[in-house]
């Protein structure tokens, strides 16, 4: 049986490595010589080195025996209904395309015996039920056990089998894919082993971790290797996730990454791999947001965040330079919830959001995370950029409503670079032939009611605009800080942006959708003929 889905791994610590710190640690001197000469070239103290605690790195041993029995393996056995699509997850920074594994995922494509499964009558896959192992650990001594959302979401059966060989049934107490941490509890005992989350105390990037758990179903296993990275974001809203080099593979979900005291600073997620083997990335959800969760989901089954009611973007370089601020600062607001919280405290579509509680924004996810830790009828206080000043607000927070229900708009549209109709006056301004948003360019665009501007007609492909993104039946709502009511606004607005030598900031509606759009006024060098 295949297991898949989609995360990352991470890579061993090379031997040499630790000979030379274990060496440092006795308060030994390095020392270098020449053969011509015999005094030392180089001599360093143990003094001017991160000292470790007895034990370490010289051995995980005693941290491991300490901690091993509060982890367990987790053996689901859960419905498959057919193949799920694949979602592609992607690291700023690293190419398209990339798989990602999330270790612990029941498997998608074939039967357990590695044959293709063969249709029903109606089509639909004969699919045996899929059986999953994942990892997780104690946090409590009367038997509540946190994992991986993804290792039990579809679970009909969880079985626990804990350090001492014992196996007992498990039932799910609440789960959250927003965090992709489940919290899972085994009945009839009051003394299981258990560790803490280590909330004050942070590793440093560099230091000492463990990562202990299931791997290919072989239990018990642990891993040494570093911290990486902090506040990695991998695509999730709700979670800045730790980056480890400690080896995880698959099975390693939900399983604890440890400090060199044994405390629990993570908990083993996602890996990026291209083969679903350790290549050296991996990821953990840290410890401060997975012990506000797992109390939340112990204590009610779910979790709630807050909310503003706003849809948002990143703060691009064009759109940067359009506004005239510093890029990767703020969230960009483009549309308003009616009657939400936002646009109760007087938030704008066109805002950007630079702080909230007083700290800085540097994306849309960061703003997600900072509202999120507010509860309903909290008082938040943003600051946001409008027209050049910044302006101080306060919202009344509500409660985010479950994923589905803020995913509700539709998909697909008109297609870019249809064939032109010459019949139709079209004014052409960086690639783009915009008309009037009349009732036949509704029908023929499919533009919806209520939705006002200049309609998108037609784009050159090869265009500014084309490059850009823009298609065939966007409508531009707003051209720079006013209304677009007709083609010659958004003509005369490119022309001042193309004189002063910056971006025209755009808001487009796309099926419905508003998003703004930096879009550059000048070639970023000659066409080739």
């Amino acid at each position: 049986m295949k297991l898949k889905r989609r995360g990352f791994v991470a890579g061993a610590v090379a031997g040499a490595a630790v000979a030379a710190t274990a060496f440092a640690a006795t308060g030994a001197h390095w020392q270098t010589a020449s053969a011509a000469d015999s005094k030392p070239a180089l001599t360093r103290t143990a003094a001017s080195i991160f000292a470790p605690p007895p034990g370490a790195p010289l051995s995980f041993a005693d941290i491991f025996q300490r901690v091993a029995p509060a982890v367990v393996s987790i053996d689901v056995t859960s419905r498959r209904t057919g193949p799920a699509a694949a979602q592609g997850l992607q690291i700023p920074g690293l190419p398209p395309g990339f798989p990602f594994v999330l270790p612990g995922q029941p498997g998608q494509d074939d039967d357990e015996d590695g044959s293709p499964t063969q249709p029903r009558g109606n089509g639909q896959p004969n699919l045996p039920d899929a059986q999953a192992t994942g990892s997780g650990f104690f946090i409590s001594a009367d038997g509540y056990i946190v994992t991986n959302n993804h290792v039990v979401e579809n679970a009909t059966t969880i079985k626990v089998r804990l350090n001492d060989k014992r196996e007992l049934t498990a039932r799910l107490i609440g789960r959250d894919e927003n965090t992709d941490l489940a919290v899972i509890k085994v009945d009839g005992g009051r003394n299981f082993p258990f560790v803490n989350f280590e909330n004050d105390a942070k590793p440093r990037v560099g230091d000492w971790v463990i990562a202990v758990g299931n791997p290919f179903n072989l239990g018990g296993t642990a891993t040494a290797g570093i911290i990486s990275a902090y506040g990695r974001d991998i695509g999730d809203s709700f979670v800045d996730y730790l980056q480890i080099d400690a080896p995880i593979n698959r099975g390693n979900s939900g399983g604890p990454t440890f400090d060199v005291y044994g405390r629990v600073v993570g908990v083993n997620t996602a890996i990026f791999s291209p083969s679903g083997g350790s290549v050296g990335i991996g990821f953990a959800v840290p410890a401060e947001i997975a012990d506000s969760i797992t109390k939340q989901l112990i204590s009610s089954g779910k979790v709630t965040r807050g909310y503003l009611g706003v849809t948002i973007q990143d703060v691009s370089t064009e759109i940067a330079e359009s506004l005239g601020i510093p890029a990767k600062q703020g969230a960009m607001v483009n549309d308003i919830v009616d009657g939400g919280p936002a646009e109760k405290g007087g938030v704008m579509a066109g805002d950007v959001i630079m702080k909230v509680n007083g700290k800085d924004i540097t994306s849309a996810s960061s703003l997600t995370r900072e509202v999120a830790v507010a509860k309903a009828g909290d008082t938040i206080r943003l600051e946001v950029l409008r027209s050049g000043r910044r302006v101080q607000l306060q919202v009344v927070s509500g409660v985010r409503p479950n994923e589905s229900a803020l995913n509700t708009s539709g998909e697909g549209g008109p297609n870019q670079g249809e064939p032109s109709r010459p019949q139709i006056d079209r004014t052409n301004v960086l690639g783009m032939g915009l008309v009037p948003l009349d009732e036949a360019a509704r029908r023929r665009l499919g533009v919806r009611a209520g939705v006002n501007g200049v309609a998108v007609d037609t784009v050159q492909t090869n265009s500014i605009a084309g490059r850009a993104g823009l298609r065939r039946g966007d409508v531009i709502e707003r051209v720079g800080d006013k209304a677009a009511t007709s083609p010659a606004d958004v003509s005369a607005a490119v022309e001042a942006a193309k004189a002063a030598k910056k971006p025209v900031l755009l808001l487009i509606n796309r099926n419905g959708r508003p998003q703004f759009l930096g879009l550059k006024t000048t070639e970023d060098a000659p066409a080739t003929p």
